[in-house]
């Protein structure tokens, strides 16, 4: 019976597949705008879509009509007196409301600090500012020899005169956009509290893997009852595996130094089920191990790895880890086998994805492809 295990006639090619768990980490304004604008809609959908977003400008803008253009008469409503300088003011009002909408507002939470709040007010009141003398003291001026202010109006009185006229379209602007984002801020931490619960159960169900334990069992029995050496450092290495699954996975954050532990005694609890030695190369650049990283984020790459690639000493699996304290990137090779392929997503890669999204949002990027023969998993994480 030992010797059949050391030619490697294994129980069953099972591998452990780390639960996916969705932590509880303090969502900024940052982070929900992040998720927002990012392609996380494919998981996620507002309730406030773009087509209903346009109906609300719609029925914003006819509210805002019914006040500001209509006037009660002696014949009923009426539209108020309109010149050539009224145009004028609605096509500045209407440009300046979405220049603020489109570009100033979504830049000054991204990420919301007050300096970037008073600059972008600022530059909406110098672009309406800007414009209205264009449209009303240069092009009026050319078409129809006219202007709206009188000759020789110093800027000073023209930028203080405009300040009160361009309050209006800025504000009024401001107060959309915040009800739009608060509602879909509202919208996405229901959905992150769904998908918390959710994955909660995934965890629990997948939090003790039978077949792992059992192969893993199996094997410690032989080697016990062949009294191998090996025997008691295996029994170690699932017991720090079955540690780090029962106490580590239910934190929120780890620290680097516990995740990497963990994948070394997986890693060395593999070579002693496969009677196989140094089929991992590893290429370590970590300036500090006690950051704090979500558990289980490097550790599906290297799981994915030993469950679908071909690796020998000849072959061994690749590992790179590079680590600062503005990123993460962290890349696993490893060859395709002739019988078992590698599969471009799975469960346990699947469930990174998503944790990466919500964990994440804009600022990672996870790729899995191919190289000839070599599956490749590459992944990259900005913390600053």
């Amino acid at each position: 019976m030992r010797q059949n295990l050391r030619k490697g006639a294994r129980a069953e090619n099972f591998i452990y597949e780390p639960p996916c768990f969705i932590y509880k980490p303090v969502y900024s304004i940052e982070t929900i705008y992040l998720a927002l604008q990012k392609k996380f809609f494919d998981m996620y959908k507002s309730s406030i879509s773009l087509g209903k977003e346009v109906i609300i400008h719609f029925v914003f803008w006819l509210i805002w009509m019914y006040y500001s253009l209509i006037v009660i008469g002696e014949n009923g409503f009426q539209i108020g007196e309109v010149d050539l300088f009224y145009g004028t003011g609605l096509l500045v009002y209407f440009v300046t409301f979405y220049v603020h909408y489109l570009v100033v507002m979504p830049r000054v939470f991204k990420p919301f600090k007050w300096k970037k709040a008073i600059l972008g007010f600022l530059v909406s009141f110098l672009f309406y500012a800007s414009l209205r003398y264009l449209v009303e003291e240069v092009l009026t001026l050319y078409f129809f020899n006219r202007t709206n202010y009188y000759p020789g109006t110093s800027l000073v009185y023209y930028f203080y005169d405009n300040l009160f006229y361009s309050s209006q379209p800025i504000i009024l602007c401001t107060v959309v956009w915040l009800i739009i984002f608060l509602v879909r801020t509202l919208d996405y931490n229901n959905y992150i509290m769904r998908e918390q619960k959710n994955m909660e159960i995934k965890f629990l169900k997948s939090q003790i893997n039978p077949h792992f334990i059992f192969n893993t069992l199996n094997n410690i029995y032989s080697m016990v009852h062949f009294q191998s050496p090996n025997a008691l450092s295996a029994i170690e290495k699932l017991s720090n595996i079955m540690r780090f699954t029962t106490y580590e996975a239910q934190k929120s954050m780890i620290r680097l130094s516990e995740e990497l532990n963990y994948i070394n005694a997986y890693i060395e609890l593999e070579e002693l089920r496969h009677y196989e030695k140094s089929f991992v190369n590893w290429k370590l650049d970590v300036k500090d191990e006690n950051m704090e990283i979500p558990p289980y984020m490097l550790s599906p790459l290297i799981e994915n790895a030993l469950k679908h690639g071909a690796y020998s000493e000849e072959n061994p699996i690749q590992i790179f880890l590079f680590c600062d304290d503005k990123q993460i990137r962290f890349e696993v090779k490893n060859k395709i086998g002739q019988q078992k392929k590698d599969q471009l997503g799975g469960i346990g890669l699947q469930n990174l994805k998503n944790r990466m999204e919500i964990l994440y949002p804009g600022k990672h990027q996870l790729d899995t492809y191919k190289e000839d023969e070599v599956f490749v998993a590459n992944l990259e994480i900005r913390l600053k």
